[in-house]
């Protein structure tokens, strides 16, 4: 027998202590009864948190990415928007969600399927391969995925291409998709093996993606009318536009922005440019990098922004501590090691190495409160509807950012010059599978 076999001994040993404790009788019988976050919630911190801010730049209702992982989509679209109310005095607008989504999948399937061309020379089981196959066109994606997009697709008004209900509900239309493109891993695989045209191939599954992408999210608008009424009752008509004439008509140059991330893991040294092997979306765009930076130097960059009235791109660990219905989030929300009676502290680059943190949703920053030049607590637009949280917006206090937040994408006349030095430098490549490119899986 293995001196790691479970004995009878043992578990006999565990029972007994559990028995002779009576804390932990009186929470197991709170918790058979009653959900672990109600009786860990630390009702001190719930009373403790009102949604005003010194600073907040959103004068807009929240939007809803519905079942689908959009949330990359709708956090980019929900930063760019304010730069159209302040240009046309709109009451209400939104970009169309669906327009980037449907060439973000167009182009993610193109990017897979140019990978397993380039990767036809390793078996099938090769982890990297693996790690492809197990999601090949998922929802998610990064700032530098949504910046490639809009360079080379534009944006469109929501009327122009509205949601459907594929566009609001994935999964369906997702399974057909990744059948189709694993399939067409074989058939490229083949094609290279013989020596055959893996390039025509691919163009072929390519026009069978597009069908299904057409039947699910209708036809992109190669044009349309733009014109509306501002707040005061006056009409406009810029006339027939293009969607990359629209997005450079109200767009900032999204080239001055950079992605900060903070891994603090020893393999991850700050200062330095990183990117992970195979993440993307378009082939032939700059590739998804980020500058690691200590969190300081992320939270003060946001800070500064909010200040200037700009709302900030933000990734995080979005699960963590959080409330969804009241719609907050507090590094102490729920005391799960006191109900329990157990150590479950890990450091943040602990957790990104085990596998208990990553990137899982996209929003963006909106408001700031600030106590004596430093931030309390700060506001974020999410993309969950207007029935949770204050109408959509979610409320943070600042113990939850150094843990929990993990990417922004400020402009770059918020980071220091040397910082920005390193921009220039050879990207370290992480693996595929690295939890900073996380958000980019389904």
């Amino acid at each position: 027998m293995s001196r790691y076999t479970l004995s009878n001994d043992l578990l006999k040993e565990f029972t007994k202590d559990f028995s002779d404790d009576p804390t932990a009788r009186i929470v197991q019988n709170a918790v058979t009864n009653t959900p672990i976050s109600q009786v860990a919630m630390n009702r001190e911190v719930v009373t403790s948190i009102d949604t005003s801010m010194t600073h907040r730049v959103d004068t807009w209702a929240s939007t809803s990415q519905k079942r689908s992982g959009r949330c990359w989509i709708f956090a980019g679209l929900n930063a760019l928007k304010p730069a159209v109310y302040k240009a046309t005095g709109l009451k209400n607008f939104e970009f169309s969600q669906n327009y980037v989504h449907f060439y973000d999948k167009l182009e993610k399937a193109n990017y897979f399927l140019t990978s397993m061309i380039e990767l036809a020379d390793r078996p099938s089981d090769d982890r990297t391969i693996a790690w492809m196959l197990d999601d090949p066109i998922g929802d998610g994606g990064q700032w530098n995925m949504f910046v490639a997009l809009i360079h080379k697709y534009g944006l469109v008004p929501k009327y122009a291409m509205p949601e459907t209900e594929s566009s609001s509900n994935t999964p369906e239309m997702n399974a057909t998709l990744k059948r189709l493109l694993r399939r067409g891993a074989r058939d490229l695989r083949e094609a290279v093996a013989k020596g055959e045209d893996a390039l025509g191939v691919k163009n072929e599954i390519m026009r069978q993606v597009h069908r299904v992408l057409s039947i699910h999210l209708g036809t992109p608008p190669a044009q349309f009318i733009w014109q509306w009424e501002d707040k005061d009752g006056t009409f406009h008509r810029e006339g027939v536009k293009t969607p990359l004439e629209f997005a450079e008509m109200y767009l900032p140059n999204l080239d001055d922005y950079v992605c900060l991330v903070n891994d603090p893991r020893p393999t991850s040294p700050y200062g330095h440019v990183f990117t992970v092997d195979r993440l993307g979306n378009v082939v032939g765009a700059s590739p998804v990098t980020y500058l690691n930076v200590e969190i300081d130097v992320i939270r003060n960059a946001v800070m500064q922004m909010l200040m200037d009235g700009q709302p900030v791109w933000m990734g995080c660990d979005v699960s963590k501590q959080m409330d969804r219905k009241a719609g907050i989030w507090d590094a102490k929300l729920y005391d799960y090691e006191g109900t329990y009676g157990i150590d479950l502290a890990m450091t943040k680059a602990e957790a990104l190495e085990f596998g208990e943190a990553k990137m899982t949703h996209a929003m963006q920053f909106t408001g700031i409160d600030i106590v004596d030049d430093k931030p309390r607590r700060w506001r974020i637009e999410n993309s969950w509807s207007d029935e949770v949280g204050d109408k959509g917006f979610f409320t943070m206090n600042d113990s939850w950012f150094n843990d929990h937040v993990f990417e922004v994408a400020v402009h770059k006349k918020y980071v220091d010059d040397e910082l920005l030095a390193a921009l220039d430098s050879e990207p370290i490549v992480l693996p595929a599978w690295d939890p900073m490119g996380s958000l980019a899986c389904d």
